[in-house]
C-alpha cells in the first residue's frame, strides 16, 4: 500500500513538472494579437529576400513559438528580436508594440524604421520593464525623445548610428537623459549628436551611472577635457571616444580602471604623452589610438602573457624603439603603427607573435633586416613599406605563409635577388616590391597554385629597382594578373605584345624606363581582343609608332607613351576608344593631328606638350569634362582662338606656355569656371590682360612671364592667387596697390618691365609672400616702411635689381625675415620644390642672379634663400642684421654706394655659397671672421676702398685676383705676392675693419719716426759745440780715407784756415 502510494505521488510529480509548464507556456491571447496587428503595421523592403522571422509569424501557431519572441512561463511577451529585418517607414506612437507591457527586451536594430526622417516615437517610454533597449542603425533622427528617461530598469541601451541622419541631446541634455539610468551597464551613443564640453558629460556620466562598464560615445561632438571625476566609473572595461574633439592629454588614472579591455580614443585631437602604464594594464585586448597628431608617447616594456590582441598608434607622434618585450604578447593580432616616428630595428622577437593576422608599420625610421614571420601561420597582411630596412628577403621565412595575401616592402633599402618563392603563396594577391634596390633577374614563376592562375586578382608592383635581363615568358601564365608594374629598372630583350591576351584580367601595365624591345603583329588586330587593359604605361621604350593592338582596347582608361619617339600624326582611332579618360603623348615627334568629330566626354587629361606641332592650336569641340590641357613647348603661331574658354568649361589646368602665339588673351578662358592655373608665358602676346583673369576667385596660378602685354587691371577682393608671374612684358604699375587682395599670395615676380612706383610697403601684410622679385623695372625710394605691421616670416628669395631703389636698407626690417634666420642645424627642412599643390604640375620658375651669373631656375627648392639689391643706390652702412640670416645662400648688393667697414657678422651667415659686394665705397680691412664661410663659392669685392692684407685659408685660398681688383689698398695673394705698398701687415690680434675716421698708425709712424731723427741730428750740430766739432773731424777724416788726394791738396792750409773761421764766428 505504501509503495503504491509513492507511486501515486511520483505520477502527480511528473504532471507538475510537465503538463502546467506547457500550459503556463502557451502564449497569451492578447499577446500574439497584439503581435500580428504589429506585423500588420510594418513595411518590409521587396528588394530584399522575405523576412526570416515575421514569415513565422501567423495566427496558427503558438507566439512563443515564433522566431524572434521569447516568452515567460507564463506566456507573456518578455523580449522581441526583429534586427535586420529590412524594415522600414517607421513604427507609430499608438502602434501595438506598446501594448506589451511585459517586454524586457527589445531588438530592433539593422532596419530602417527612421526612413523619410522619422524620429523615435515617444510611446517607447511605455515600456517601462525594459532591461535591454537596442535602436541602433535603424536611421532614426532628430531629438530622443525625454520618454525615453522612464525607462528606469535599463542595463543596455543602444541608440548608436553610423553616420547622417543623426540623432541629437539637445532637450534633456545628456545629465538629464542619464540622471534615472542607476542601474545602466552598457551606454553606446554612437553618432549621437551631443555637443558639450568635458565638464559636462564627464560629470553627467560620473555622477549618475556608478556601475558604468561599456562607455561608447564616439562621433559624438564632445569637447574636453577629462574630469577627474571619471576615476570613480572603477567598473568601466570598454571606453570607445573616437572622433570627438578632446584636444587634451590623456590622463593617467586610466591606468587604475584594472577591469579596462578595450580603448578607442582614435581622432579625439589628443595631445601631450601617452601614460605607459595603460599599455601594461593585463586586462587590456584593444587600443586604437590612431589620427591624433599630436600625440607623443612611447611602447611600454610589455609584461609577459599579457592580454592585448590589438595595437594601433598609426599616424601619432609615438617614437622611439620597438620594444623586444612586444614578443610577450602571445594574443597580438593586430599590429598597425602607421606613419610615426619609431627607429631602430623591427624587434626578433616579433616571430614569437603566432596570432598575428594583420601587421602595417609603412613610414617609419625602422631599419635592420626583416624578422621570420614564420611562425605566423594566420598573417594576412604584412605592410613595412617607407622605411630604411636593408638586406636580403629569406625564401624560408614566407614559404609556410599559406594565408599572406598581402605583403608591402616598397620604398625601403633592400637588395639581392627577388626569390621565387613569393609566387608561391597560395593566396598571394599583393606584392609590392617597388623602390628598392633588388637586382637580378625577374625570377622565373613555377610552382604556382591554382589559386593565382584562376582565383582572384593578383598586383605585382616592382618598379624603381635594378632588376635586369628579359621577363620571363611564365609571366603570362598567371592568368589572374590584375596590375603588373615593372617601370624603372633595367630590363632587357623583348616583350611580346601580342601576348597579352593571354592576360584576360590584366587592367594595369606599366613598362616605363627600361631597355625593352615591344615586338607586336601590326596586321593581326584580333588578338588582344578579349584582354581588359584599363591603363597602360609605356614611357621612354624608344617607341617610333603607336602599337596597333591599341585599336582593340575599348575598355582604356588610361594610356601614357610619352617621351619616345613617335613622329607624324596622330591617328584618328586613338580618339574612338571611348574609355579613354588621360592620353599623355607628350615629349614625342608628332607634328599633326586630326580634330576628332565624335563626343570625348570621358577624355579628362590630355597632355600633348614638348612634340612638334604648329599652325593653329586644334580646338577639340567636345572637351568639356578635360581637367587638364597642356599644349606648351610646340610650335604653335597663331592666336588664340576666341572661343577656347566655351570649349574648356571643367579645365582647371591649362598650359599653352612656350609657343610662337599671338595676338591679344581671349576673354572666353574665363569662361572655364574652373579655372586654377593658366600658362601662357613665353609668346609673343600683345594687349592687355583681360580685367575678368583678375577677378576670377578660382585662379590660383597667373604666368603671363615673357610676351608683349602693357596693362593689368585691378585685382578684386576675392582674389585667391598663390603664385602671379607677369615678368619680361611692358606692364606698368598703376594695379599694384590692389595686390593687398591677394592675401595667399607666395610667388610675385614683376620683373623686367617699365613699373615705376615706390616700394610696395603694402605687401609687407600678405605673410604667405615667399619670391618677391622686382628686378629690372624703375622702382625707387626707400624700402623702409613705416606704420606697417605685416612681416615676411616665409619669405626665401627677394630681387629688387636694377631699379632706382636709394637710402639706406633698413636692419629691423632684415631681422623678421624668419625662414632666412633659421639655419638647418636649428631646424631641419625637408627638401622640396617650390611650386603650386594642385592639379597638374606646375614650378615656379625665376630669374635670379647667384655666383656672378644670371641664371632661370626651373626648379626653386624650398631651401633655397636669397637677397639681391644690387644695381640700385643704396647707402649707409651694410646692416648688421644681414648676419642674422643664417639660412642665406646668395647676398648680393653690387653696384650700390654702401660705406662703412664689410660686417664681419656676415661669419654668420654659414650656408652662404655667393657674396657679391663690389662696385661699392666699403672700406677698411676684410674681417678675417670670413673665413669661416666654407661653403663660400663666389667672392666678388672689387672696386671698393679696402685695405690691408687679404685673408689667407679655407675658401679665400680659391679666389682669383679679379674677387679684389680696384682696392688700392689691398695686398697679399692672389692679388700681390708681397707688400708693394710700403705698408706694413695688419695686426693678426686687431680687428681694424671699423669705419676710417681713426688714425691709421701703420702709415703715421715711420713718419713721425723719421721727423723725430732728422729734428735730433740737426739740432745737436747747431746747438752742441763738442757734438759739432767731433761731426765735422769725423767727417773730414772719412772724406781723406775715401779720396787720399784731398790731403795732399790741401794739407795743414785747409785745417787751420776751418779752425780761425769758427773761431773768428765765435
Amino acid at each position: 500500500m505504501k509503495t503504491l502510494l509513492h507511486f501515486f505521488l511520483f505520477l502527480i510529480t511528473l504532471w507538475v513538472s510537465i503538463i502546467i509548464p506547457a500550459v503556463h507556456c502557451q502564449c497569451i491571447q492578447d499577446q500574439q494579437l497584439s503581435l500580428l496587428q504589429f506585423k500588420k503595421s510594418l513595411m518590409i523592403d521587396p528588394s530584399f529576400n522575405p523576412s526570416a522571422k515575421l514569415i513565422s509569424w501567423n495566427a496558427s501557431t503558438d507566439c512563443c513559438s515564433w522566431v524572434g519572441v521569447t516568452c515567460s512561463r507564463n506566456g507573456r511577451v518578455l523580449g522581441l528580436d526583429l534586427s535586420s529585418e529590412q524594415i522600414y517607414d517607421g513604427i507609430d506612437n499608438s502602434g501595438s508594440l506598446f501594448d506589451l507591457h511585459y517586454l524586457q527586451s527589445l531588438n530592433l536594430a539593422d532596419n530602417q524604421l527612421g526612413f523619410g526622417s522619422q524620429s523615435i516615437p515617444s510611446a517607447i517610454g511605455e515600456l517601462m520593464n525594459l532591461r535591454y533597449l537596442n535602436l541602433s542603425r535603424t536611421y532614426y533622427s532628430g531629438q530622443i525623445p525625454i520618454e525615453i528617461t522612464r525607462l528606469t530598469r535599463l542595463v543596455v541601451l543602444d541608440l548608436s548610428n553610423n553616420g547622417a541622419p543623426f540623432l541629437k541631446l539637445g532637450s534633456p541634455n545628456l545629465h538629464t537623459f542619464v540622471q534615472n539610468f542607476t542601474e545602466l551597464r552598457e551606454l553606446y551613443l554612437d553618432g549621437v549628436q551631443i555637443s558639450e564640453q568635458g565638464r559636462e558629460w564627464c560629470r553627467a556620466i560620473s555622477d549618475s551611472l556608478p556601475n558604468l562598464r561599456v562607455l561608447s560615445m564616439p562621433r559624438c561632438d564632445l569637447s574636453g577635457p577629462f574630469l577627474e571625476s571619471l576615476a570613480k566609473l572603477q567598473s568601466l572595461s570598454v571606453i570607445r571616444l573616437d572622433g570627438n574633439s578632446i584636444s587634451a592629454p590623456v590622463p593617467g588614472f586610466f591606468a587604475n580602471f584594472s577591469n579596462l579591455t578595450v580603448l578607442s580614443l582614435g581622432d579625439c585631437e589628443l595631445h601631450g604623452t601617452f601614460p605607459k602604464e595603460i599599455f601594461q594594464l593585463p586586462s587590456l585586448q584593444s587600443i586604437d589610438l590612431s589620427y591624433n597628431d599630436q600625440l607623443d608617447g612611447s611602447l611600454p616594456e610589455f609584461p609577459r602573457n599579457g592580454s592585448l590582441q590589438y595595437l594601433d598608434v598609426s599616424w601619432t607622434k609615438f617614437s622611439g624603439l620597438l620594444p623586444n618585450s612586444i614578443g610577450n604578447l602571445k594574443m597580438l593580432s593586430t599590429v598597425h603603427i602607421v606613419e610615426c616616428k619609431f627607429t631602430g630595428p623591427i624587434p626578433k622577437s616579433m616571430t614569437n607573435l603566432t596570432q598575428l593576422v594583420s601587421l602595417s608599420m609603412p613610414n617609419n625610421k625602422l631599419e635592420g633586416s626583416i624578422p621570420s614571420f614564420s611562425g605566423a601561420k594566420n598573417v594576412g597582411s604584412i605592410d613595412l613599406s617607407s622605411n630604411g630596412l636593408t638586406g636580403t628577403i629569406n625564401s624560408t621565412h614566407w614559404r609556410n605563409l599559406t594565408k599572406l595575401s598581402y605583403l608591402d616592402l616598397g620604398s625601403n633599402k633592400l637588395d639581392g635577388n627577388i626569390p621565387a618563392s613569393l609566387f608561391s603563396l597560395p593566396l598571394l594577391g599583393g606584392l609590392y616590391l617597388y623602390n628598392n634596390q633588388f637586382s637580378g633577374p625577374f625570377p622565373e614563376i613555377s610552382n604556382v597554385s591554382s589559386y593565382l592562375l584562376n582565383g582572384h586578382y593578383l598586383d605585382i608592383y616592382l618598379g624603381s629597382n635594378n632588376l635586369e635581363g628579359p621577363i620571363p615568358m611564365s609571366i603570362f601564365s598567371l592568368r589572374c594578373l590584375w596590375a603588373l608594374d615593372l617601370s624603372s629598372n633595367n630590363l632587357s630583350g623583348s616583350f611580346p605584345l601580342d601576348r597579352l591576351h593571354q592576360l584576360r584580367n590584366l587592367s594595369h601595365l606599366d613598362l616605363s624606363h627600361n631597355s625593352l624591345l615591344l615586338t607586336h603583329d601590326y596586321t593581326n588586330l584580333s588578338y588582344s581582343s578579349s584582354s581588359q587593359l584599363v591603363d597602360l604605361r609605356l614611357v621612354s621604350l624608344k617607341l617610333r609608332t603607336f602599337p596597333n593592338f591599341l585599336r582593340n582596347q575599348s575598355n582604356l582608361g588610361g594610356l601614357d607613351l610619352s617621351d619616345n619617339q613617335i613622329n607624324g600624326k596622330i591617328p584618328n582611332w586613338i580618339w574612338s576608344l571611348s574609355q579613354l579618360g588621360i592620353l599623355n603623348l607628350s615629349c614625342n615627334s608628332l607634328d599633326s593631328l586630326e580634330v576628332p568629330s565624335n563626343n570625348l566626354s570621358n577624355l579628362e587629361y590630355l597632355d600633348l606638350h614638348s612634340n612638334q606641332f604648329h599652325g593653329q592650336i586644334p580646338i577639340f569641340p567636345s572637351l568639356y569634362g578635360v581637367y587638364y590641357l597642356d599644349f606648351s613647348r610646340n610650335y604653335f603661331n597663331s592666336p588664340i582662338p576666341s572661343t577656347t574658354g566655351d570649349m574648356l568649361a571643367d579645365t582647371q589646368f591649362l598650359s599653352l606656355s612656350s609657343n610662337n602665339l599671338n595676338g591679344i588673351i581671349p576673354e572666353s578662358l574665363c569662361n572655364t569656371q574652373w579655372l586654377k592655373i593658366l600658362d601662357l608665358s613665353n609668346n609673343s602676346l600683345s594687349g592687355t590682360i583681360p580685367r575678368c583673369l583678375t577677378t576670377m576667385s578660382t585662379l590660383e596660378v597667373l604666368n603671363l612671364r615673357r610676351n608683349n602685354l602693357t596693362n593689368v587691371n585691378e585685382f578684386s577682393h576675392n582674389c585667391s592667387l598663390e603664385t602671379l608671374d607677369i615678368s619680361g612684358n611692358q606692364i606698368q604699375g598703376k594695379f599694384l596697390r590692389s595686390l593687398v587682395n591677394c592675401t595667399q599670395l607666395k610667388v610675385l615676380n614683376l620683373g623686367n618691365n617699365l613699373i615705376t612706383e615706390p616700394f610696395p610697403c603694402f605687401l609687407r601684410s600678405t605673410s604667405t609672400l615667399r619670391v618677391l622679385v622686382l628686378r629690372s623695372n624703375k622702382f625707387y625710394g626707400s624700402i623702409r616702411c613705416r606704420k606697417t605691421n605685416g612681416t615676411w616670416p616665409v619669405l626665401q628669395i627677394i630681387d629688387l635689381a636694377h631699379n632706382n631703389f636709394s637710402g639706406q636698407v633698413p636692419g629691423t626690417a632684415l631681422s623678421t625675415w624668419q625662414a632666412m634666420r633659421t639655419s638647418k642645424d636649428d631646424a631641419p627642412r625637408k627638401i622640396s620644390n617650390l611650386q603650386y599643390d594642385g592639379p597638374g604640375y606646375q614650378e615656379d620658375t625665376i630669374t635670379v642672379t647667384n655666383k656672378g651669373l644670371e641664371i632661370e631656375l626651373v626648379t626653386v627648392l624650398t631651401i633655397f634663400t636669397s637677397i639681391d639689391f644690387s644695381c640700385n643706390k643704396f647707402n649707409g652702412s651694410i646692416p648688421e642684421e644681414i648676419g642674422e640670416l643664417k639660412s642665406l645662400y646668395a647676398l648680393n648688393l653690387s653696384n650700390n654706394a654702401f660705406t662703412g667697414a664689410v660686417p664681419s657678422s656676415l661669419s654668420n651667415l654659414s650656408e652662404l655659397e655667393s657674396l657679391d659686394l663690389s662696385k661699392n665705397k666699403l672700406s677698411g680691412q676684410i674681417p678675417l671672421e670670413l673665413t669661416k664661410l666654407t661653403f663660400l663659392e663666389f667672392l666678388n669685392l672689387s672696386y671698393n676702398q679696402l685695405v690691408g692684407r687679404i685673408p689667407s685659408g679655407a675658401q679665400f685660398s680659391t679666389f682669383d685676383a679679379a674677387s679684389f681688383e680696384g682696392n688700392k689698398g689691398l695686398w697679399g695673394p692672389p692679388l700681390t705676392s708681397y707688400n708693394n705698398t710700403g705698408f706694413s701687415p695688419p695686426k693678426q690680434e686687431g680687428n681694424h675693419s671699423n669705419p676710417g675716421h681713426e688714425i691709421d698708425w701703420d702709415i703715421i709712424c715711420p713718419e713721425i719716426g723719421f721727423t723725430c731723427g732728422f729734428g735730433i741730428a740737426i739740432g745737436s750740430l747747431l746747438f752742441c759745440k763738442r757734438w759739432r766739432k767731433w761731426y765735422y773731424s769725423g767727417m773730414y777724416n772719412m772724406l781723406l780715407k775715401i779720396f787720399p788726394q784731398l790731403e795732399q791738396r790741401f794739407g795743414h792750409h785747409r785745417r787751420h784756415v776751418y779752425v780761425h773761421q769758427r773761431y773768428w764766428r765765435r
